[in-house]
């Protein structure tokens, strides 16, 4: 990656970059982006810039290298949310789930009425998700 310019990142989809802990761009999609802000400031309370939403989100995204996880009531989370599954990543679309790959979404299963989940979503996005963020998802959802 280039030193001092943009994150050359690319994922399958909105949802995906959200679930990595990755907010919208402020140049290329700057009206995503200012919606996503003004959600967060409604979530959090306080005015947000990138860097300060990019310093929360860094820490909520790793432990040490590792990916940082931890567990919710399925019930609880919004739509866009990723969790893992026996070992398997699945994004809660509607009322089902749908496993991810880096090329399109697979098979489809009824989304869980309740039940503890892993979520790899870090939490501040899903409470902006849940303040009626839409995440982009791709059309094999």
């Amino acid at each position: 990656m280039q030193p001092h310019t943009w994150t050359e990142l690319f994922f399958l989809d909105e949802a995906a970059a959200l679930s990595a802990g990755h907010r919208p761009c402020a140049e290329c999609r700057n009206a995503d982006y200012k919606r996503f802000r003004r959600l967060w400031e409604t979530s959090f309370g306080a005015p947000a810039g990138a860097d300060a939403m990019d310093r929360t989100l860094h820490a909520e995204r790793l432990a040490g290298r590792e990916k940082r996880t931890y567990h919710a009531d399925v019930a609880t989370l919004p739509e866009g949310t990723y969790v893992a599954v026996n070992g398997t990543a699945w994004a809660l679309w509607g009322n089902e789930i749908l496993a991810w790959s880096s090329a399109a979404y697979g098979e489809r299963r009824p989304r869980p009425a309740r039940g503890e989940v892993e979520v790899l979503t870090p939490p501040s996005i899903v409470a902006v998700l849940r303040a009626g963020y839409g995440a982009g998802i791709h059309p094999s959802a």
